[in-house]
């Protein structure tokens, strides 16, 4: 897979966050073009800053994935063999106070998404990024496995879910003949350097440490499926390489049929990633000094309690399995984020980690 992506031309909306910039740089680092479509990032400092993707990548547009006209014409005028959309309103407890915005961002941004690759007139591989919220919650302990009833209690979970079902009716109504593959991919809770972003424990415990002053956490015995975001990458990867070189009958004939769903695929950790948030503020407390108080009441907006995946699917049709475990997605997220804060180069060590995932066997 690493050769593969030599020379093909890449297209990632979203490319300014957090998880595109890393697809972004590994893209690179694999020797592909890319084209990045996204708003200007959104916090100080920004992964994508920190990288300077913006001036290493073949094409960078700044532009609104809400605006249908834009989206279409970047798509069509790059041609790309592949398509990873990223781009998204991510945050839970924003979409509370912004619930239109959630929507139109997350929802009829996808939808523009699928209508340029409607025009797309060449053979693409499209991977669709949404969540691992987007099943509908009923607080078990067992994990969701892609068939299971999608849903969404808050705003943000609900508008993934729409994003899920819009896909399934693009795929099924206007790319059955069409050259363009539509999948779908649901991730767990992706911690990993360069996450800057308000309201998310690992950003909010990291700068507190930098201020030396007490992570404060909301929801302490909620349990969440963590995972480094080099594992999600690396299935959204490595799916786009089968389909493209094994044809998606491949995929289909790995057992799981043409079912409305037989598009998606979690990538989710292993059970034993499956911690709480106390339990990830105190992993992350055993390299970087420091103290927690748990603040949350019960007057909290809702969040999801427990939320496991199941990744069978991923493991049998692909071949895809987490490398790392929870506590060495902890230890190298914090010693991303404490290599910057001592004055190391971001670049040096965001590639230096992808490096050390990639020899894995």
């Amino acid at each position: 897979m690493i050769n593969f992506f030599y020379n093909k031309k890449v297209w990632i909306s979203g490319i300014s966050g957090f998880k595109g910039t890393w697809l972004g740089e590994w893209l690179l680092m694999m020797g592909a073009k890319v084209a990045g479509y996204a708003l200007e990032p959104v916090t100080t400092p920004a992964i994508f800053d920190q990288l300077k993707l913006a001036k290493r990548i073949d094409r960078w547009e700044c532009g609104d994935i809400r605006d249908k006209f834009s989206v279409v014409e970047s798509i069509v005028n790059y041609e790309p063999d592949f398509v990873f959309h990223l781009a998204a309103q991510p945050l839970v407890r924003f979409s509370y106070l912004e619930p239109i915005a959630t929507y139109e961002v997350n929802l009829f941004g996808t939808i523009n998404v699928l209508e340029a690759l409607r025009k797309l007139e060449k053979p693409c591989v499209a991977v669709m990024i949404t969540t691992d919220k987007c099943y509908e919650n009923k607080e078990w302990v067992y994990a969701y496995r892609e068939e299971d009833a999608l849903g969404g209690y808050d705003p943000y979970s609900s508008s993934k879910a729409c994003c899920e079902i819009a896909i399934s009716c693009w795929r099924r109504s206007f790319f059955n003949s069409h050259p363009v593959h539509i999948y779908a991919v649901r991730a767990g809770n992706v911690i990993g350097g360069g996450d800057w972003a308000e309201d998310r424990i690992v950003p909010d415990a990291i700068r507190a440490l930098q201020q030396g002053k007490e992570i404060r956490v909301r929801n302490p015995y909620s349990t969440r499926p963590w995972q480094h975001v080099l594992e999600p990458l690396a299935g959204y990867l490595l799916l786009a390489w089968k389909v493209w070189s094994e044809g998606e009958q491949t995929i289909l004939e790995c057992g799981i049929g043409n079912t409305p769903y037989s598009h998606a695929f979690n990538f989710g950790p292993s059970l034993t990633s499956n911690r709480t948030v106390k339990e990830l503020v105190e992993e992350i407390l055993k390299h970087w000094q420091g103290v927690w108080k748990n603040v949350g009441t019960s007057d909290s907006l809702h969040e999801a309690g427990k939320l496991n995946l199941a990744t069978d699917k991923a493991y049998h049709c692909l071949g895809w399995r987490p490398r790392w475990d929870f506590e060495t997605a902890v230890r190298k997220t914090v010693e991303w984020y404490r290599w910057v804060w001592e004055g190391g180069d971001p670049a040096e060590i965001t590639r230096k980690q992808i490096e050390e995932y990639t020899k894995i066997s």
